[in-house]
């Protein structure tokens, strides 16, 4: 069954607390050649198949449900097994 994958991720302009918690801990341990860490979210949707119907469903669903629009970005809709794969949104 293909699957389609939603990544979201906070705004660029907003802080990302998460993120710099673990940039903080990559530091603490040593890891310092990493300045910066920003922290999403990954949906993997499994589907019976994958027409446009569906690509627009999903997207409709990461732009309403799976994200929230005030703090995050959807950035991108992968359908590996479509003429949408790669499509970033």
């Amino acid at each position: 069954m293909p699957t389609i994958v939603v990544e979201v991720m906070p705004k660029a302009v907003l802080l990302d607390p998460q993120g710099k918690a673990v940039a903080g801990a990559l530091a603490r341990l040593g890891k310092s050649k990493f300045t910066d860490v920003r922290v999403g979210k990954r949906f993997e949707i499994t589907v019976d198949e994958v027409t446009d119907e569906v690509i627009a469903d999903v997207r409709e669903l990461a732009e309403t449900m799976l994200s929230n629009s005030v703090i995050e970005d959807v950035v991108s809709i992968t359908a590996p097994e479509s003429l949408a794969a790669g499509e970033t949104h």
